[in-house]
């Protein structure tokens, strides 16, 4: 019995991050879209940061322009696999990176899938500008560079991928 609470509790925990990301990637880019013009840049935080509606074909910084299809079917399958290795998570440090991940993949995911050009090829909505030369990004690929860049962190650390660290 013990055993299943955890397991639920460590679902929970991913579940829930994964729709709190999603519910603010979502409502953002619903938000901006009313109120932004896009390619005309609005001071969010003068000189540090702009909102600047752009729709991104392409994955995150920019790479692979006009493969949105491909991304789609990568999005598809890292979504499952996240759900099917939330179930073999065993830490709740685990489980809340994984569905921050999950959050974020589905946020760019739903873009894909439902605006325009069409179903599969839809463009990602980003607006987050810097001054720097980077490229225009979104609340979801913050997630997921966080959660990958943190992942790395973690595994060079010694832990493995959703285990317990082992004592020595």
């Amino acid at each position: 019995m013990a055993i299943s609470k955890i397991l639920i509790s460590r679902q929970l925990w991913l579940l829930g991050c994964a729709l709190f990301v999603l519910a603010l990637d979502q409502f953002i880019k619903n938000y901006l879209l009313v109120t932004l013009v896009p390619g005309d840049p609005e001071p969010f935080i003068p000189g540090l940061v702009n909102l600047n509606l752009v729709f991104n074909d392409s994955a995150a910084f920019s790479i692979g322009f006009g493969a949105t299809w491909i991304f789609t079917i990568i999005s598809t399958v890292a979504a499952l696999a996240l759900i099917w290795f939330g179930f073999k998570i065993e830490t709740r440090g685990w489980s809340i990176m994984a569905g921050v991940l999950l959050g974020g993949v589905c946020g760019n995911l739903i873009d894909r899938l439902t605006r325009d050009p069409g179903f599969a090829i839809g463009h990602v909505i980003d607006y987050i500008q810097i001054p720097f030369n980077f490229p225009i990004f979104n609340i979801a690929d913050i997630a997921i560079f966080t959660i990958c860049s943190l992942s790395v962190i973690r595994i060079l650390r010694g832990d493995e991928i959703g285990r317990k660290r082992k004592v020595n």
